[in-house]
């Protein structure tokens, strides 16, 4: 069996198309499909399909190579072009060079063809890997210039939007007038769906803060599974097939559960009419370089639909945020974004394979876990939150957002000592006599950072318990992805604060 080769011929002559093919097939080439056309309706047609390369004559009655050439390369298409001829000179071999031929041989001369082909095929391979690579690179900038205005806004935006939902939940607790209490609700649910595109801009960047755990994909695919049955809707089948002996891997929950969902979703909303939806797990182990996978253990999570499906290019731009193929308001076009953020943040690879009619795949690979670490139970639901009467530290530098914490824990029964900048709140570290129980900060704070600021006090003061704050993953790089202390992510809910404030005075040293 020959190397495939698929070869358009423009020639007006089967006989010399026979000749060539013979010289190919001896140099190895297995031509089962080839074409001729000696016209150019004809030739614009062909161009439609996937072409390895093009040989063609120079003179025919009805078409000339170098008008072949140009109906080519009006048409964006870079596949070898070869001219065979034996009647051109070189002054006329020379120009069609010129005009972008990959090369010239003459039909007296057909032993130089088979190293020709061969060696465009290898440039052409070549272009298609930069390619890829310019492409790769591109994404990779629009990312970086989406996380920069992420980063940009993230902050003060998770801010404003905490002071939002924390006098929400407040207004809510103090009113019993039902039409308030929908106005109030409608608020919130503003601000929440306002902080949702937030996370979801994170993630695209590769910013949102993560706590990674060793988990089970399998039970996150079981749990998110039984939450989305109605979404899913009964005109869907859903086919499972989770490898029992599936390895662990380390990653955030809440991230996981997003990439799952949004895959679902997507595959959902492709088969409007029904059809099949199938999930599978499986590990796999690579052991040689240079595939798109690193060596190692890998964790797959597949899923699959017999949907609409997708071109060739709609395919090239579906990870590019704010890019959609929905109806105006159906999506935000940051769904699939979100998912190629969130794996590569987490090392993983993503691969998608998609014909119109005939369904989409989607293969998600994450790091297998270290293999003495065993899966964390995933998160129950969360007891009531309850308060205390420890002395609080406080240090955030947006006044709204700082007032509202301290009423939160204050009507908890938490003693506030509130400061609104890092001198500040060194000053009453050094200051205040009796016993500080936690130092609860910001991050991203004027001059010096909320890392900084807890190191210092903690020098005094050992036994102070730290909890952070932050909307967002720096891009400076001083808060890291999985912090010794724990990380609260902004913006949060008064029960949310008030959970994260006691779990961290009863943490042990």
């Amino acid at each position: 069996m020959g190397i495939p080769l698929r070869v358009l011929f423009v020639e007006d002559n089967p006989d010399d198309v026979a000749l060539v093919e013979r010289e190919l097939r001896r140099c190895g080439y297995d031509l089962s499909t080839p074409e001729r056309v000696e016209t150019a309706a004809d030739l614009a047609e062909a161009l439609g399909r996937t072409w390895d390369v093009i040989v063609s004559d120079f003179s025919m009655p009805l078409f000339t190579g170098p008008e072949a050439l140009a109906v080519c390369r009006d048409r964006g298409v870079s596949t070898p072009f070869i001219i065979v001829s034996g009647t051109v000179g070189e002054e006329q071999a020379v120009s069609a060079l010129k005009a972008g031929a990959s090369d010239f041989i003459s039909k007296q001369n057909l032993a130089r063809l088979g190293p020709a082909v061969a060696r465009e095929l290898r440039e052409a391979e070549s272009r298609e890997a930069r390619r890829k690579v310019e492409a790769q690179l591109l994404r990779a900038q629009k990312m970086d210039a989406i996380g920069q205005l992420a980063g940009g806004v993230a902050h003060d935006l998770n801010n404003i939007l905490g002071v939002i939902l924390g006098h929400g939940e407040l207004l809510l607790r103090s009113t019993q007038d039902e039409q308030h209490r929908r106005r109030v609700n409608s608020i919130c649910d503003a601000a929440d769906r306002a902080a949702t595109l937030v996370r979801h801009l994170l993630a695209v960047s590769r910013r949102q803060i993560v706590q990674p755990t060793v988990l089970s994909l399998n039970q996150i695919v079981t749990d998110t599974m039984k939450m989305l049955e109605r979404v899913i809707g009964e005109h869907i089948e859903v086919v499972y097939g989770l490898a029992p002996d599936l390895w662990t891997i380390k990653a955030d929950v809440s991230q996981v559960e997003q990439v799952f969902m949004n895959l679902v979703i997507n595959a959902r909303d492709a088969m409007p009419e029904g059809g099949t939806l199938w999930v599978e797990t499986r590990n796999v182990s690579v052991d040689r370089e240079g595939g798109p996978l690193p060596c190692g253990d890998h964790v797959l999570l597949q899923v699959s639909d017999t949907g609409s499906g997708m071109d060739e290019t709609v395919l090239s731009h579906i990870f590019e945020p704010f890019f959609t193929t929905k109806e105006p308001g159906k999506g935000t076009g940051l769904g699939l974004a979100t998912v190629y953020g969130i794996v590569k943040q987490n090392e993983g690879h993503v691969e998608v394979e998609s014909q119109p009619a005939k369904g989409t795949t989607f293969r998600i690979h994450l790091p297998r876990a270290e293999r003495q670490q065993k899966a964390a139970a995933l998160p129950a639901a969360a007891a009531a939150a309850h308060g205390g009467t420890e002395t609080v530290l406080l240090l955030e530098d947006e006044v709204n957002l700082r007032l509202l914490i301290r009423e939160v824990l204050e009507e908890a029964g938490y003693r506030i000592l509130s400061a609104e900048t890092p001198e500040e709140a060194l000053q009453i570290g050094a200051s205040y006599t009796g016993p500080i129980r936690l130092f609860l900060t910001d991050v991203v704070l004027p001059r010096l950072n909320g890392f900084e600021i807890a190191a210092r006090l903690a020098a005094t003061r050992p036994d102070m318990k730290l909890l952070f704050m932050s909307g967002y993953r720096d891009p400076a790089g001083y808060l890291p992805s999985a912090p010794s202390a724990p990380l609260l992510a902004k913006p949060f809910k008064g029960d949310t604060l008030l959970d994260a404030v006691r779990n961290a005075l009863d943490a042990r040293a």
